[in-house]
């Protein structure tokens, strides 16, 4: 996992494990992130399936009960094909902007 922090989220890159790995690193090290914005990049994972990611999909509640914003980035993957609490985008550039309209509802109270 290679993780940065940047003013609107952290980042969390996966380069090199299966997402098998990566969540259940990602899960043992979750209290580290939980009261921050997250972006999880699978840009250039390998075989990231729809099985793969719904397995984050109880932590993504969780997180967003806590006031804060999950997005995925998967280049491989259809957005549609989720639930509407797993937001999927294709790039790093949209992952950005997402979080900062859920920021912007949250500070207008919806």
């Amino acid at each position: 996992m290679i993780i940065e922090k940047t003013e609107i989220a952290t980042v969390i890159r996966n380069e090199k494990l299966s997402i098998l790995d990566f969540f259940s690193n990602f899960s043992k090290n979750y209290a580290k992130f939980k009261n921050e914005n997250l972006i999880l990049d699978f840009s250039k994972s390998k075989g990231v399936d729809k099985e793969n990611i719904l397995l984050f999909l109880p932590i993504v509640k969780q997180h967003k009960n806590n006031g804060m914003s999950v997005v995925f980035i998967l280049n491989e993957i259809e957005a549609d094909n989720f639930p509407d609490e797993i937001i999927v985008v294709p790039t790093l550039v949209e992952g950005n902007d997402i979080i900062e309209m859920e920021n912007i509802e949250r500070d207008l109270g919806f």
